[in-house]
């Protein structure tokens, strides 16, 4: 239905809005896969990009959710933790941009770096347990070699 101030559209705006309204639904869609795995990570809501569609209304055509991903300073345990969870916010969507795959191959060397730096201050506080005559080597954390 059509009121006084709607002008009837032609055949190829009508397809170009259906292309527009499933590509807004497309973006939404991704883009709240991100949110929801980012939790806490994320730094507000989505960002879209928009534009005007021959209905005069505006549509998503692209977008982004701005995630936390810096390391947890001197807390390697953490930073592996806060790795994984941007390596699934990343990868959240049925199907990830480049620019999703790069975020969590960053995620990915940061998780890696951080379990590196959790095995040297392992072995630093083993060297000295036993420098002080200990007979038992100290575990930092159990869980440095599980993976996701």
């Amino acid at each position: 239905p059509t009121g006084p101030e709607q002008k009837q559209l032609s055949p190829e705006e009508e397809a170009k809005l259906a292309k527009m309204k499933q590509r807004d639904q497309e973006v939404r869609s991704h883009e709240q896969a991100h949110l929801r795995a980012a939790g806490s990570l994320a730094r507000g809501g989505p960002d879209f990009d928009m534009e005007t569609g021959p209905d005069n209304k505006q549509y998503a055509v692209g977008g982004n959710v701005e995630i936390d991903t810096s390391k947890v300073e001197g807390d390697p345990q953490r930073t592996i933790e806060k790795a994984r969870q941007i390596q699934k916010a990343a990868l959240a969507p049925a199907d990830p941009s480049s620019k999703d795959r790069n975020v969590a191959a960053e995620a990915r060397r940061m998780e890696l770096e951080a379990q590196k730096e959790l095995k040297k201050m392992e072995q630093e506080q083993n060297a000295l347990y036993s420098a002080a005559g200990a007979s038992q080597p100290m575990e930092v954390n159990s869980l440095i070699n599980v993976f996701a």
